[in-house]
């Protein structure tokens, strides 16, 4: 294949290979930079490019191994390596406080939003939580496996529409 037919093949295929780089970089800055940096590696490495193989394969390769480079490359550049003599305060607890008002803030909230669910739905509900399995707890208030399952599951959507603004 000459110079001429190679870069004719390449152009052809290129427009194949962008919606492939978007979708590995979910940008399009960096698809068009990946893009870019991909033809010219297969430009510069024509010659390792068999005659009769498939082109479009050749390039998805070349473009997947690429991002996988610059996204090691990536992570590496952002990690911090600490080289001062003083690491074991790095990890020291001595100084910090832990604050659980968050926490406890949460716990209130949800114990309020499961004393608020009406028994009915709130006995199952807290001997599923505590590990019970269904068959138990069906058995234990002698009603049917089904309406046990149906209570549970009320009693969850109930308490995640009282607690929403917990919610990530």
């Amino acid at each position: 294949m000459t110079t001429l037919e190679f870069n004719y093949a390449i152009s052809k295929t290129s427009k194949s290979l962008k919606p492939f780089a978007f979708r590995l970089t979910k940008d399009l800055e960096d698809a068009n930079d990946l893009l870019q940096d991909t033809l010219v590696k297969a430009f510069m490495n024509r010659d390792k490019y068999t005659d009769g193989t498939n082109l479009k394969a050749w390039l998805y390769t070349i473009m997947k191994n690429t991002f996988i480079t610059n996204y090691q490359r990536l992570l590496r550049k952002n990690t911090f390596i600490d080289t001062t003599d003083n690491l074991h305060f790095i990890n020291s607890t001595d100084s910090s406080v832990e604050n659980n008002a968050y926490s406890t803030f949460a716990l209130e909230d949800i114990n309020n939003a499961v004393e608020t669910l009406d028994e009915s739905y709130k006995q199952p509900f807290m001997m599923h939580f505590s590990g019970f399995k269904y068959h138990e707890i069906a058995q234990k208030l002698k009603v049917p496996i089904g309406t046990v399952k149906n209570r549970i599951h009320i009693a969850r959507k109930e308490l995640k529409e009282k607690l929403q603004v917990y919610a990530y």
